[in-house]
């Protein structure tokens, strides 16, 4: 994977959307559901849609991003 294609996406992206914020948004969500609501199902549902999302923005784009380059 290399570093400077990955860095040019993210450059590329407003601060909400680069991965540190990704990722607290997606830990606030889990963490917030479980404080909120008690239900271990809730979070676990919240659990599964923020890791799809992370899969999709942290892993996936950034892979089709380097391929689009080439």
């Amino acid at each position: 994977m290399s570093e400077s294609t990955d860095t040019g996406l993210w450059s590329q992206k407003p601060w909400w959307c680069q991965p540190w914020s990704i990722i607290l948004t997606g830990l606030v969500v889990v963490v917030g559901s479980w404080v909120l609501m008690h239900r271990i199902w809730i979070t676990g549902s919240a659990a599964l849609a923020v890791a799809s999302w992370w899969f999709l923005f942290l892993l996936i784009a950034p892979i089709a991003y380097r391929n689009q380059s080439r």
